[in-house]
C-alpha cells in the first residue's frame, strides 16, 4: 500500500515531558491505495446465472459502516438481482430502510444464540436462501466455519468471495501487507471477482423520519449550515487510550470560536457521556452537548451541515465519513493506516513516537495523545476549510496535559 504522509513542523513546541532532541514530529495520514493490481479470478457481473446474493457483515459499527461502500459497489454491479444481508445486532438497524436489500436477516451468534443451535439455524437460513453468490465481508474463523458447514450440508453455492485464500472461498485476493486497511482488503476481494470498486466513502440510507428529526435538532440548537464544528471526543469504554482528552478539546473549541465558528457540537453515546459533559461544562453558549440525544441514522444529516469534524478513533467517525465532510481523526495507540475512516475529505494525525500503534488499553504516560496539540489540529483545519480566518489567533502549539 502506498501512503501519502505530511510532517507538521514542531520546531516551536516546548515540553517539560520530553527533551528537545526527542520531541516527536506530528504526521498526517491522508489516503491509501492498493499497491498492486489484483488479478482477475472471474468476471461475476457478466454472469446471468447469478440471481440471488448474500453479503455477510457482522463486525462493530466502524467496520459495518465502511462495508456500506462495498455494498454499494455490489449493488451497482448486479442490477436487478436479489441481494440479502446477514448482519448482527444492533447494527442490523442501520439497514432497516436500505433499498439495496430485499432482506436483512439476523442470527445473534454473539449473545442470545451463541451455541450450536444458533449455528445450525444460521446454516438452515442460508440453505433456504438458495444463494448463487456469497460475499463474506466478515471473513473470520466463525464465518469460515459456518460457510464450510453450509457446503458440507450439501448446499451448492457456486461462487464464494472472501479476503483469505482457500476453502470455503473460491474467489479471493492475494496476500496483502498486514497494515492494509480493511476497506482496501474488501475492495481487493471485489476486484478479484471482476466487480468494479468505485465507491469512495460509506453510503447509508436513513428514513425520512430520521432526516426530519435531524433538521429539528439543528433548528432547536441554532446550528446554521457551515457555521459549526462537530467533535466526537469519546471512544468505547474499553478504548480509553484512544481519547485525546477534555482539555485538548476545550482549547480547540476556543480556537475555532476565534476563527469564526460560533458553535461546537458534541456527539457520542453512553460510554462518552462523562467526557462530553466535562468538555461542555461552563461553555453553554458555545458548546452544544448532544451526547446521547441522537439516533445513529440522524447523524449523517448533522455531519453534512458542519464545517469541520474532529474525532478520536471511534466508530462514530466512520459514520461521519458517510457525509463526505472534512474531518480530522486523532490517532495515538491505533494505526491510522488501518483505522482511518475512508473518504477523500478525511485525514488522520498522529505523533511520530516509537511506541505509536501499540494498541494498549492502558498507558502510564499517554505521550501519543499529549504530543498532538490543539494548535496543530487548528493548523490542519485551516488548510482544509474555507471558513478559517487568517487573522485568527493561532493558539499555543505546546503539548496540553491529558486529563
Amino acid at each position: 500500500m502506498s501512503n501519502i504522509w505530511t510532517s507538521i513542523d514542531n520546531s516551536s513546541v516546548k515540553s517539560k515531558a520530553m527533551p528537545e532532541p526527542l520531541r516527536p514530529p506530528v504526521v498526517v495520514f491522508r489516503e491509501s491505495r492498493l499497491a498492486k493490481d489484483i488479478a482477475l479470478v472471474d468476471d461475476l457481473p457478466s454472469r446471468d446465472d447469478i440471481r440471488r446474493i448474500l453479503i455477510i457483515k457482522w463486525a462493530g459499527m466502524g467496520d459495518v459502516v465502511i462495508s456500506t461502500a462495498i455494498i454499494e459497489d455490489v449493488f451497482r454491479a448486479f442490477p436487478g438481482r436479489e441481494i440479502h444481508l446477514n448482519a448482527m445486532p444492533p447494527w442490523n438497524s442501520l439497514f432497516a430502510d436500505d433499498p439495496r436489500f430485499s432482506r436483512v436477516w439476523v442470527v445473534d451468534l454473539r449473545n442470545r444464540e451463541r451455541n450450536l443451535k444458533g449455528m445450525w439455524r444460521w446454516v438452515k437460513t442460508a440453505r433456504a436462501g438458495d444463494y448463487d453468490l456469497i460475499i463474506d465481508l466478515q471473513c473470520n474463523d466463525r464465518t469460515r466455519l459456518l460457510l464450510s458447514a453450509l457446503l458440507f450440508s450439501g448446499c451448492r453455492v457456486p461462487w464464494r468471495i472472501g479476503n483469505r485464500p482457500g476453502f470455503p472461498y473460491n474467489i479471493s485476493h492475494p496476500k496483502l501487507p498486514g497494515s492494509t486497511h480493511v476497506f482496501q482488503r474488501m475492495r481487493a476481494s471485489l476486484l478479484a471477482a471482476g466487480i468494479p470498486a468505485n465507491t469512495e466513502r460509506p453510503l447509508l440510507h436513513g428514513s425520512e423520519a430520521h432526516r426530519k428529526r435531524a433538521f429539528a435538532i439543528l433548528e432547536e440548537n441554532g446550528l446554521e449550515d457551515g457555521r459549526f464544528a462537530v467533535f466526537l471526543p469519546g471512544s468505547h469504554a474499553a478504548g480509553l487510550t484512544k481519547r485525546w482528552g477534555v482539555r485538548n478539546y476545550r482549547q480547540l473549541a476556543l480556537l475555532l470560536a476565534a476563527a469564526g465558528l460560533t458553535k461546537v457540537v458534541l456527539l457520542g453515546g453512553p460510554d462518552e457521556a462523562e467526557e462530553c459533559a466535562a468538555i461542555a461544562e461552563g461553555e453553554s453558549g458555545h458548546v452544544v452537548n448532544l451526547c446521547g440525544r441522537t439516533q445513529l441514522l440522524e447523524l449523517p444529516e448533522i455531519f453534512e451541515r458542519a464545517a469541520l469534524i474532529v474525532a478520536n478513533d471511534t466508530g462514530t467517525a466512520h459514520l461521519a465519513a458517510a457525509s463526505n465532510q472534512r474531518m480530522i481523526v486523532i490517532c495515538g495507540p491505533t494505526d491510522p493506516r488501518r483505522v482511518k475512516p475512508v473518504g477523500n475529505g478525511v485525514i488522520a494525525i498522529q505523533a511520530d513516537l516509537s511506541c505509536k500503534n501499540c494498541y494498549r488499553k492502558a498507558c502510564d504516560h499517554h505521550s501519543c495523545m499529549k504530543f498532538v496539540t490543539p494548535g496543530q489540529v487548528m493548523e490542519l483545519a485551516g488548510s482544509m476549510t474555507d471558513w478559517y480566518l487568517p487573522g485568527a489567533p493561532e493558539g499555543d502549539s505546546s503539548p496540553v496535559p491529558h486529563r
